[in-house]
């Protein structure tokens, strides 16, 4: 764009000088021009201070020429007639950059408008630590939406088609412009005749009543793998609710909840469980029966063992997940100190004690505690 000589007012050079083309040039033509100009001097790529205003003049010019009825008020009138000074064509010069830089450098073209991804879905599900431990398959029943098998996911009645919107000839948008004493401001919004999406449904579907969509409680298998822990979120991809117009379907995502058990604590892979035994099995030894997660377990106790001692069994915890690994079973032993004894048991007791080697009973507290700091 260029200004005239004192003054401010700019002047707009022609649109196929700005792409480079003749006027026979062809669609293709203009588009590879286009492709060349618009990477050359975007401003994430061009740090020129004019980069900004060539690469939106070059959009500008773009928007028209790749337009049939654009392109034929301005070989007609040229700019004039895009700005609404020759018959009534006010409406050619709104365009959006984004949309078209997009179309060739966002990985194609943008996705109707009419066409929306379906809602995501939440699904809290609870699971016991057993089943934590094998994983498993549960079929659940979720309401949710799926296309509708009737009119294939259009909506319209089979049989029947979509009528161009008249009003916005099928872009799903108006475009007004305003003259000030600026210049020329564009404005683009959602058409109301067709909500956006540039066509309109004459004889909707009987089945989904124009929505493309139809409610059902089908069964959704949830998988959930081995050695999940609580608080895990699972993503079922495409299993939401499914989009309007033929849109791709959202996803479902499953909340875990491994819930307490009632002997075992888990700590990761590692499993915890108390084991009470008895005040002889403590002093002689014993061989106990405890249960496991995959059956039950055989626990050597030694002779000696101590209150509060952890006794661990190798391999005998919680999967990793998917089955990496096995952590171990963490076996803490109670003694039980007996509440009521029968005068034979006591007297045995006594008798044990007298020949203790471990204690001195006529020794008081503080002379025991003495010989354990000093020594004899």
């Amino acid at each position: 764009m260029r200004r005239r000589h004192g003054d401010s007012q700019t002047v707009k050079r022609d649109y196929y000088e700005v792409l480079g083309v003749g006027r026979t040039a062809t669609l293709d033509d203009i588009k590879k021009s286009y492709r060349r100009l618009a990477r050359q001097y975007h401003p994430d790529v061009n740090k020129d201070h004019d980069a900004e205003e060539r690469f939106k003049e070059i959009g500008e010019a773009y928007s028209v020429l790749s337009d049939p009825d654009k392109k034929a008020v301005y070989d007609q009138f040229g700019h004039d007639g895009l700005n609404g000074q020759s018959g009534g064509f006010a409406d050619f010069t709104g365009f959006d950059i984004g949309d078209i830089f997009d179309q060739f450098f966002g990985g194609g073209a943008r996705p109707k408008r009419d066409a929306e991804r379906g809602n995501d879905l939440r699904f809290d599900i609870s699971i016991t630590l057993e089943e934590a431990a094998t994983g498993l398959e549960r079929p659940v029943s979720i309401p949710r939406s799926k296309p509708c098998p009737d009119c294939e996911a259009t909506g319209a009645k089979p049989g029947t088609s979509f009528d161009t919107c008249s009003v916005c000839r099928g872009t799903g948008q108006i475009r007004r412009t305003q003259q000030t004493i600026l210049g020329s401001f564009s404005s683009v919004s959602p058409c109301v005749n067709c909500r956006g999406t540039g066509r309109i449904l004459k004889d909707p579907c009987v089945s989904c009543r124009g929505e493309g969509r139809v409610h059902t409680d089908e069964p959704v298998v949830i998988r959930i793998p081995v050695g999940v822990e609580d608080g895990t979120r699972l993503q079922i991809r495409g299993a939401g609710e499914a989009g309007t117009r033929g849109g791709p379907p959202g996803d479902l995502y499953v909340f875990i909840t491994v819930e307490p058990h009632e002997i075992f604590e888990r700590r990761g892979r590692e499993l915890h469980l108390e084991v009470p035994i008895t005040f002889a099995q403590a002093a002689l030894g014993a061989t106990k029966t405890i249960p496991g997660l995959d059956g039950p377990k055989e626990l050597s106790i030694n002779a000696g063992t101590q209150n509060g001692q952890v006794i661990r069994i190798r391999e005998a915890g919680m999967p990793g997940l998917h089955g990496r690994g096995k952590g171990d079973l963490h076996a803490h032993i109670r003694v039980i100190t007996p509440t009521k004894l029968t005068d034979r048991q006591k007297d045995l007791l006594r008798e044990f004690a007298k020949d203790d080697p471990n204690l001195d009973e006529d020794k008081g507290l503080l002379g025991r505690i003495k010989d354990a700091i000093f020594g004899d």
